[in-house]
């Protein structure tokens, strides 16, 4: 079987050469001074009753477009003020349908504490996060060594970053250092995409207690956030279930009433 996430990551390396050869590094070095300070994800996620963290994403590789003429402007400001948490903005072009435009437009329309969702494996993706408006970006282990992750980590948080580590299995804990905020659980497999909850909670005790954790994909009932919430985790990433509506922010706001029934 093809391992798509070996997909994403080398075409992700000819697509950041791309972009440095538009804007050099030197140039998102001089924007970031102009940059306004942002919430941060983290404490958004401590502070909130449901942690929700509702994802705008047009297509998936594992189902192919799931709402393929998504605007930011109809959907992130109902993100906002339908009780979302925190917003993960989906930048990869190829094979999510997103860009960096999109995080843009996000936060000139909303204060909520923005994710950029990309596959970081470049320090330029840093610069290019926190002079889009990013709060938080994340690292994602199957994509770096230990010793990427420590170095993307230690950048990011230098650039006043917040950073999500997400990890998929018991192996991949050996990522978590002192500069990551915030650990999640995929409970997809980014290399088949087959999806299973129940990976979040074998991995919630694998995960020290000095993290917020957060548990990602494949989340649909509010039970199931319940029953992630008593096993220990703060945050809950989802997109799909949201997106595949014609209402994605109508959408968030009936689900976040279930869960607070």
């Amino acid at each position: 079987m093809t391992n798509i996430l070996d997909k994403i990551v080398a075409n992700k390396k000819l697509e950041i050469e791309k972009q440095k050869g538009i804007i050099p590094l030197a140039e998102l070095e001089k924007q970031i001074t102009n940059v306004p300070k942002t919430l941060s994800f983290r404490d958004a996620l401590k502070n909130s009753k449901t942690g929700i963290i509702a994802e705008f994403k047009r297509r998936s590789p594992s189902r192919d477009w799931i709402f393929k003429d998504a605007r930011v402007e109809d959907v992130i400001p109902l993100y906002s003020v339908n009780g979302a948490s925190a917003i993960s903005v989906l930048t990869d072009m190829d094979f999510f349908g997103g860009e960096l435009a999109d995080l843009e437009l996000a936060r000139s329309l909303t204060k909520t504490p923005l994710l950029r969702k990309d596959f970081v494996i470049d320090e330029y993706q840093l610069y290019q996060a926190k002079v889009s408006g990013a709060s938080a970006i994340l690292l994602i282990a199957s994509a770096l060594t230990v010793a990427e992750t420590r170095q993307l980590a230690q950048k990011a948080k230098e650039l006043n970053l917040d950073v999500l580590l997400e990890i998929h299995n018991e192996r991949e804990s050996g990522h978590i250092n002192d500069n990551v905020d915030v650990v999640g659980v995929n409970n997809r497999n980014l290399g088949t995409f087959v999806t299973d909850v129940q990976i979040s909670f074998d991995l919630v005790d694998k995960i020290p207690s000095d993290f917020v954790k957060i548990s990602e994909s494949g989340i649909s009932q509010p039970q199931t956030v319940i029953d992630l919430q008593q096993a220990g985790y703060q945050g809950f990433l989802m997109g799909e279930n949201f997106m595949k509506t014609n209402n994605p922010g109508k959408a968030l706001e009936d689900f976040i009433k279930q869960l607070l029934i």
